[in-house]
C-alpha cells in the first residue's frame, strides 16, 4: 500500500479560501493521504498568551480568546452554505472552545510546561475539526484522528520524547485499518499524548516532526510540506533581497540547515525520514504544480550558495562563579544541568578562563527561575537580551558583508563551512 503524508501550515488553512486550496490540492490528485494540520494563523500566538496571563497572574485573556472564536467562527460560516453542516461544525468547535476555557480555569499547576501543553494543544484540535468536517460536507471523505492517541510521548512537556515503540503500535493498529479503507486520514501536528492521555507538545514548529513521525511508522513513498515559499530558500526574502531556491539538499544538510534554526525545517524532521530513506518535497500551496525543493540522499546540496538564517529575540548569559574560580569542565557541567532543567536550547556557547557564556532563545517566564537556580550554585550571570544570531552556511566576504553591516557584533565563531554573529541591532 503505497501511502503519502502531506502537512498544511498554519499559513496554507489560515481562512476559508486557504482552506478551500487545501482541498483543491487534495483533489489535484487521487492517491492514499495521511494529512497533518497545524493550527490556523496566529493562533498558537493567541493561545501561548493566553498561557502566560494564567500562569503568571492567574487571569483568563478574555480578549485573546473572543479573538479566537470569532476567527475560526468566521471562517466556518464562510466555508459552509448548508445550515445543518455549518451548525454541527460550530457546536464541535464551541466546544473545543469551552474546553479550553475551562481546562486554563480550573488549572492549578504551577508547572509552565505543562500547563502550556494543555492550552496552546488546542490550536491544532480546532483546525483540523474545521477541516474534516469542510472536505465530508464536500464529499472528500476523511477519518479524523486524534494525534492524542497515536503519537505516545513521555511526559516532557513543551517538548516530549517520542515513544517510538508504542506511536508505531498505535499507527498500526488505528491508522493502517483506516487508511486500507478511505484515502484520506486527517490528524493534528505539533502534538501527542501520554500513555495516560495527557496531551503534549513535540516542540514550537512541531508539526513537521509530527507528519515526518507518521510518515516513518507507515514507511510512507514520500513526505510534502505546504509551505506560502516555492521550496528552501537560502534567506528569508524578508531579510535579503535577493533569494535563490534550493533545488536539493542531503538529508545531512537539512540536519545542519535546521540544527541552526532554519525555519523552514523543524529539527526533529529529517532523521525519521532518512532511516528509511524517504524524499521530503518542500512545495508552494500557493503554486503547487511548481517544482519546489527535495530532502534526499544525494551527496551534494544544488546550487551552492550561502544560507542565511536569523535567529531573533536571543539571550546572552555570561556565567562566572562567585570566586572568580576558573570554568572547569565540572563547573561547566553544573551550568548544563540548570540549563536542561529549564529546557533551555543553547544556540551558541563560548568560554574563557573564568567565564563560560551561552545564547538560547529568550523565555521571559523561565529566565527568572533559572537566574536562581544559578545563584543558588554560586555563579554569577550578566545578560543581554533582545540579541540577534546570524549564521551563514557556505559563506562568502560577499555575504558576510551583506549581513554584519553597521552590526555590533558581540560574538563570532567559524568553521569550515559555517560562521556565526552574535549581534544587537545598534548602529554605529
Amino acid at each position: 500500500m503505497n501511502i503519502f503524508v502531506e502537512k498544511f501550515g498554519g499559513a496554507s488553512v489560515n481562512s476559508a479560501d486557504a482552506v478551500r486550496n487545501v482541498e483543491n490540492i487534495i483533489l489535484s490528485e487521487k492517491k492514499k493521504r495521511i494529512v497533518v494540520i497545524s493550527a490556523m494563523a496566529k493562533t498558537t500566538n493567541k493561545l501561548e498568551n493566553i498561557a502566560n496571563l494564567w500562569f503568571n497572574e492567574r487571569k483568563f485573556h478574555t480578549k485573546q480568546y473572543e479573538e479566537l472564536v470569532n476567527f475560526h467562527y468566521n471562517i466556518i460560516k464562510e466555508l459552509f452554505y448548508d445550515n445543518a453542516a455549518k451548525t454541527n461544525c460550530l457546536q464541535q468547535v464551541d466546544s473545543l472552545f469551552c474546553n479550553l476555557k475551562n481546562t486554563t480555569q480550573n488549572l492549578s499547576n504551577l508547572d509552565y510546561n505543562f500547563l502550556y501543553d494543555s492550552i496552546v494543544s488546542y490550536g491544532e484540535k480546532i483546525s483540523t475539526t474545521i477541516v474534516s468536517n469542510y472536505l465530508n460536507y464536500k464529499e472528500v471523505k476523511n477519518q479524523l484522528i486524534s494525534a492524542v492517541d497515536i503519537i505516545k510521548t513521555d511526559n516532557n512537556y513543551r517538548d516530549a520524547n517520542i515513544d517510538w515503540i508504542k506511536t508505531e503500535k498505535m499507527i498500526n493498529q488505528i491508522v493502517i485499518p483506516v487508511i486500507e479503507t478511505t484515502d484520506l486520514i486527517i490528524t493534528q501536528g505539533f502534538i501527542g499524548g501520554t500513555m495516560e492521555g495527557l496531551t503534549t507538545t513535540l516542540g514550537r514548529e512541531g508539526s513537521d516532526f509530527s507528519a515526518a513521525i507518521i510518515a516513518h511508522c507507515t514507511k510512507a513513498q514520500s513526505m510534502t510540506v505546504w509551505k506560502d515559499v516555492p521550496g528552501l530558500l537560502n534567506a528569508d526574502p524578508k531579510r535579503i533581497k535577493h533569494t535563490t531556491k534550493i533545488l536539493s539538499v542531503p538529508y545531512t544538510e537539512a540536519v545542519e540547515l535546521s540544527y541552526y534554526g532554519a525555519a523552514i525545517i523543524h529539527p526533529k524532521t529529517v532523521k525519521p525520514l532518512e532511516n528509511k530513506n524517504i524524499p521530503l518535497y518542500i512545495k508552494s500551496f500557493i503554486k503547487p504544480n511548481e517544482q519546489g525543493t527535495v530532502i534526499c540522499s544525494n551527496e551534494t546540496i544544488s546550487p551552492i550558495v550561502p544560507n542565511f538564517i536569523f535567529k531573533d529575540n536571543q539571550i546572552l548569559c555570561s556565567i562566572t562563579l562567585n570566586d572568580l574560580s576558573f570554568a572547569t569542565e565540572s563547573n561547566i557541567a553544573k551550568i548544563f544541568d540548570i540549563l536542561a532543567k529549564h529546557k533551555v536550547k543553547v544556540n551558541l556557547m563560548q568560554n574563557s578562563a573564568l567565564s563560560f557564556s551561552v545564547c538560547f532563545d529568550e523565555n521571559r517566564n523561565i529566565l527568572p527561575e533559572l537566574l536562581k537556580d544559578f545563584e543558588k550554585e554560586n555563579f554569577a550571570v550578566r545578560y543581554n537580551t533582545d540579541l540577534q544570531l546570524i549564521t551563514i552556511r557556505h559563506y562568502t566576504n560577499e555575504a558576510i558583508e551583506e549581513v554584519i553591516k553597521n552590526k555590533n557584533i558581540l560574538i563570532e565563531q567559524k568553521n569550515r563551512t559555517t560562521i556565526q554573529y552574535l549581534v544587537n541591532n545598534e548602529q554605529e
